[in-house]
């Protein structure tokens, strides 16, 4: 009896060795919390082409507006960041920051732009196509922010582009604490700093629902 007893016991303890080990899941919810707009990046940390392919990558597998799929992305690596960041702009609401810091510019980029000329089925895409490639990005351990503040034509022929660019994306590891601040509707959304932390204001659930 001692003897089946000493079995079982072994038998289990070399299934529980022998089974996959379950990590938590990743939720939507902590990949949101995560997806935060990054001004500022570990300079020490090089993004590689096959991040940005992965990144990429989600655009074979979203939704588009009419099926249309007229987005290209263009990827550029650290060798060709330093023609981009004369070109962009970031933290417009603390112009006095001069962001991104110095030793703390982004390395890497995603460039999107349209076969199609800028519509509202274009810009639909182009929403859902940059919130896909940051949630991806923060799934893998990457940060990233939107740019809309660029120079168009001159990104275009910086790049040598064959279509004008719409977006642009940074990525990196970002360097920076970020944190979240629940506010009223018609409180300020400016975001903002304080101690080395940077706060975004985000309007509380109750304002965003309409009433019945």
């Amino acid at each position: 009896m001692a003897d089946n007893y000493l079995g079982r016991k072994m038998e289990e303890y070399r299934a529980r060795k022998e089974a996959p080990v379950r990590r938590p899941a990743v939720t939507l919810m902590k990949l949101l919390l995560r997806n935060r707009s990054y001004r500022g990046y570990d300079s020490r940390f090089v993004v590689r082409e096959d991040q940005l392919r992965t990144l990429i990558e989600v655009n074979t597998r979203i939704p588009s507006a009419r099926n249309q799929q007229v987005l290209r992305f263009r990827p550029v690596l650290s060798d060709e960041a330093p023609l981009l960041l004369p070109l962009i702009r970031l933290g417009a609401a603390l112009p006095e920051l001069h962001l991104p810091l110095p030793g703390t510019e982004p390395n890497a980029f995603i460039v999107i732009c349209s076969t199609l000329p800028e519509d509202r089925y274009v810009d639909m895409d182009l929403g859902i196509s940059a919130q896909s490639m940051l949630l991806r990005a923060a799934e893998i351990g990457l940060n990233g922010i939107c740019i809309g503040a660029f120079h168009p034509a001159r990104v275009r022929e910086a790049l040598r582009l064959p279509y004008d660019p719409l977006l642009i994306l940074a990525i990196g590891k970002g360097a920076e604490r970020i944190e979240l601040t629940e506010i009223a509707a018609d409180e300020s959304h400016a975001y903002y700093r304080r101690d080395g932390v940077h706060y975004v204001p985000k309007v509380r659930l109750d304002d965003l629902l309409i009433g019945r």
